[in-house]
């Protein structure tokens, strides 16, 4: 009996194995679909897109879409995305949708809020 425990616990840890490892897989070839509402090209603003930009670089490169929109030239897309203060990034893919509001500096927060790093 104690033998055939052992021996589902081994299996079953096999079958844990490939899932985490299709599942890393399956993460690596995510696309990310990012929007990052700015307002004007204020020193802010400019410090949000180098922060962003540098975190996609270093950490979803070629798997990116980063739209940079200037809420006072494109007005109506801000409305629609219900845009209270900028500068804000927008995950739309892969789902859940998340907002992160601010200049962008807490490069783990954001990591964790896109789900490119685990929480700790």
């Amino acid at each position: 009996m104690e033998k055939k425990m052992d021996e589902n616990n081994r299996r079953m840890s096999s079958i844990e194995r490939d899932l985490i490892k299709k599942s890393k897989e399956a993460d690596k070839s995510k696309q990310f679909v990012l929007r990052l509402y700015i307002a004007g090209m204020t020193a802010q603003s400019s410090k949000a897109i180098k922060n962003i930009t540098q975190i996609c670089e270093d950490n979803l490169k070629g798997r990116y879409d980063l739209q940079i929109i200037d809420i006072y030239q494109q007005p109506a897309l801000a409305k629609g995305e219900q845009i209270i203060a900028a500068p804000t990034l927008i995950k739309k893919l892969p789902l859940p949708l998340r907002k992160f509001i601010g200049n962008m500096a807490n490069k783990e927060k954001i990591l964790v809020g896109l789900d490119i790093q685990p929480k700790d």
